[in-house]
């Protein structure tokens, strides 16, 4: 299982080094490459949210569970989130206002039930924060929940290019057990 994850997240990974460019890579004094600013601009806002929503689903089809599918409220409740992280220059899962993750998702007018949120503070690709994510198993744990069935995927752009990534998934109500209470909040 551990084996054939790993094969599917470097198959992502090959895939997000599809798009060419004809620029060399810097090195730096050490002799290792220096990082590339990742910039992603106000077009290019839902090919990102579908990238990871596919990424997503495809680890989740390999696990045998059911395919998210991107939802506004939940979208909404992550872009206040990754913007407010940026505010507050740190990533953390509450607000500004002092709001949780639950607060926020009710307040974007999500009915159902908020199982998880997962956020990064990175210059890196969205691919290479699921990547990431997949990589640690309190993460990967919100990611491969059998409860979701939507998700919202945002994040916010410093001027110096730092990324605030905001992932929420949530169970629509009519999957929600009376009483089932919120999951897990994983960084």
């Amino acid at each position: 299982m551990t084996r054939f994850l790993s094969l599917s997240i470097v198959s992502l990974l090959a895939l997000a080094a599809c798009e060419t460019t004809n620029q060399a890579m810097r090195m730096g004094p050490d002799g290792r490459p220096l990082p590339v600013v990742y910039r992603i601009g106000e077009n290019d806002v839902s090919r990102v949210q579908v990238r990871m929503r596919d990424a997503m689903n495809t680890l989740r089809a390999q696990s045998g569970l059911a395919p998210l599918e991107l939802n506004a409220q939940l979208t909404s409740a992550a872009a206040t989130h990754a913007r407010d992280m940026s505010v507050q220059q740190r990533p953390w899962h509450f607000g500004s206002d002092g709001s949780s993750p639950v607060d926020r998702a009710r307040r974007a007018g999500y009915t159902g039930v908020m199982t998880g949120e997962l956020i990064s503070e990175t210059f890196e690709t969205e691919l290479e924060t699921l990547n990431a994510w997949m990589g640690a198993r309190e993460t990967r744990v919100v990611l491969l929940d059998t409860r979701p069935r939507e998700m919202g995927f945002a994040f916010h752009q410093d001027p110096n290019g730092k990324l605030w990534w905001a992932l929420v998934m949530g169970q629509p109500a009519q999957f929600a057990m009376a009483g089932d209470a919120t999951g897990a909040l994983m960084r």
